[in-house]
């Protein structure tokens, strides 16, 4: 069986550690990685997107990543349960006509016993910003 430590149920220490990676995974924009991190049925709300399972999340990203250049995404823990835990987050990133935006959300995420995410419900506002005030 597939595992992904630490396993919850989560303390402060690994709830923080689980952000950490997902951080590091998407700021690498490589969606296979990232994909891994989920069940193989995983359930998404993304804006007004519904994804489902490891194959979209992975169409999903590829799209994404083409289209928001110079991408850099930072993490903040919010709160934990046993196996859920709450994030805000803040990325910013480049569109092709080289206008820059910075968006702002929160995530809600569930996990399965072998610590791999069964749920991600994100919420997320964007903000065109100068590139001079760019601070991520």
């Amino acid at each position: 069986m597939e595992q992904k430590h630490p396993l919850p149920p989560f303390t402060l220490e690994t709830a923080k550690q689980k952000i950490q990676m997902a951080e590091d995974a998407w700021n690498s924009q490589n969606p296979e990685r990232v994909s891994m991190a989920y069940t193989i049925d995983s359930e998404w709300r993304n804006r007004h997107l519904f994804i489902n399972g490891r194959e979209e999340i992975v169409q999903f990203l590829t799209t994404k990543w083409a289209n928001e250049l110079d991408y850099k995404l930072k993490k903040e823990y919010w709160s934990h349960t046993e196996n859920r835990i709450a994030v805000r987050f803040e990325y910013e990133y480049r569109n092709k006509d080289g206008r820059w935006f910075r968006a702002y959300g929160n995530e809600n995420w569930e996990f399965d016993e072998n610590g791999l995410m069964s749920k991600r419900y994100a919420s997320i506002n964007d903000l065109e910003i100068a590139e001079g005030d760019r601070h991520l």
